[in-house]
């Protein structure tokens, strides 16, 4: 029971004990004492004591401590905060997000340690440790999620890495503090080789590791957010792509058809490579489409529209409740029955027709699917694409990053509606993110259009200065 009934007493001296100087104090008329061997560390106590009664915190009568004493020693530490906020964000999270904030988290636990580093794990076996065991839970077949470390035995060296952590993190009260909520935000504007990480990675980390701190307050191990009263800038990035490697027209399409000269396999990912290149789908986006989404004139020689609607982006096992390798979700960054309509050119029309005719869909509808039914794995195309790379580059082209990965379709189908001339807005919209993304992204082809539209103004000008000029003479 806490009280205000506290009264602080003179060091008692008995010289006939190891420790002489004994502080004694009572709280709701219960007594209290702790012995020191020193007069400084007695009287150091006794003002501790006195400082908390002056500063009017009230006492425990049972452990006869001040308010501010008991919450820093029932204090968390960091490392079990963070698997607290794991916890409670799992059961609603995607997949996805599962894996991104085990990946925040994993990143930013080792900065926030005592300042004993012996035994300090190895750094990859410590961040396997955190990443993939630490922040991982596991669905039970009764539906209760349980923590992977509670269902399975960890390797040893796992295993000593999360209890070096374990022992060392800090409490979070200490976390909490600018010097080392400073070494976490360096950490997470790190990679693992040590570079600098992209922005889009530190903001993402950044916002989980406020959210987690959002989540102390809620719990009441902290009174304010740290992370406001820390003056910190990121490293600079270049999130803009390098136009140099990204296809022209004429080299995605010659890529695609690689894609389809390939036999079986090939033919069979046509259509999933061009709905990249003519819609700039996003890979899950492709994986989740159905053909009753597909609008598809029987002209073929119309344009069709898309009606996107889900994703089942590729994520690893252990993230999802049922196993599967991928996750099934609505679109990104989008409430779960949002759809995008995306209008469809009348080359996708023709292979996406085709492939229906020559494949049909899998039971639920889908139009592209793996031999068993499942989505089209990352391997597969990304092995096909590997090879149409070869097959449609030069020599020298191919030793460089030009057209690197199926994403690259992406960035020249996105490039071609900017140098087209479609508006901003438009271009975000079909492809799905934000105006800030793209402005951020495609910010050297957006400042090649000024000259267009520097063009326009000058000419729109002339002719308003042309105007003004014969109704003055007039």
């Amino acid at each position: 029971m806490l009280t205000f009934d506290i009264r602080v007493f003179e060091i008692e001296i008995r010289r006939d004990r190891r420790k002489a100087y004994r502080v004694r104090w009572s709280v709701g008329g219960q007594k209290h004492s702790k012995s020191y061997a020193l007069k400084p560390q007695a009287d150091g106590r006794r003002s501790e004591l006195m400082a908390a009664l002056r500063r009017g915190e009230q006492f425990d009568t049972e452990e006869g401590l001040p308010t501010s004493e008991l919450r820093a020693q029932n204090t968390v530490t960091w490392f079990e905060h963070a698997r607290e906020y794991a916890q409670m964000k799992w059961p609603r999270a995607a997949a996805k997000h599962r894996a991104s904030i085990a990946d925040a988290l994993a990143t930013v636990t080792p900065a926030l340690v005592t300042s004993d580093v012996r035994g300090f794990p190895k750094p990859r076996v410590l961040r396997a440790a955190l990443y993939a065991w630490a922040f991982r839970m596991i669905r039970q077949d009764d539906g209760q999620l349980i923590w992977r470390t509670d269902v399975e035995n960890p390797p040893a060296d796992i295993a000593q890495a999360l209890a070096w952590i374990t022992k060392h993190s800090l409490p979070i009260t200490e976390a909490a503090k600018p010097e080392h909520i400073r070494k976490a935000l360096g950490a997470i504007a790190i990679k693992l080789d040590g570079k600098n990480a992209a922005e889009n990675t530190t903001r993402r980390k950044r916002m989980i590791l406020n959210n987690a701190f959002m989540y102390a307050i809620e719990r009441d191990h902290l009174a304010a957010n740290p992370l406001k009263r820390v003056d910190w800038q990121a490293p600079t990035t270049d999130d803009e792509i390098d136009f140099r490697f990204v296809p022209d027209p004429h080299l995605a399409r010659a890529l695609i058809a690689a894609v389809q000269a390939q036999g079986p396999r090939g033919e069979h990912l046509e259509a999933f490579f061009g709905c990249i290149y003519y819609t700039a789908m996003r890979p899950g986006e492709i994986a989740a489409l159905k053909y009753t989404d597909c609008v598809l004139p029987d002209n073929k020689d119309e344009w069709g529209e898309l009606i996107l609607a889900e994703s089942h982006p590729e994520v690893a096992s252990g993230w999802t409740d049922d196993g599967s390798s991928y996750d099934k979700r609505g679109l990104k960054r989008r409430a779960r029955k949002t759809t995008r309509p995306v209008p469809a050119p009348p080359a996708l029309v023709r292979l996406l027709k085709d492939h229906k005719k020559r494949y049909g869909v899998a039971p639920d509808g889908r139009l592209f699917r793996a031999a068993r039914g499942g989505r089209v794995r990352s391997t597969e195309y990304c092995d096909v694409w590997k090879e149409a790379r070869q097959q449609a580059l030069s020599p020298d082209d191919a030793k460089t990053p030009l057209a690197e990965v199926p994403y690259s379709l992406r960035h020249a189908g996105i490039s071609l509606w900017i140098k087209a001339g479609v508006e901003p807005p438009e271009v975000a919209r079909r492809a799905g993110h934000s105006l800030a993304v793209m402005y951020r992204v495609y910010a050297k082809i957006l400042r090649g259009r000024q000259t267009h539209a520097n063009q326009l103004i000058a000419a729109a000008l002339e002719s308003s200065g042309s105007e003004e000029s014969k109704t003055h003479l007039g």
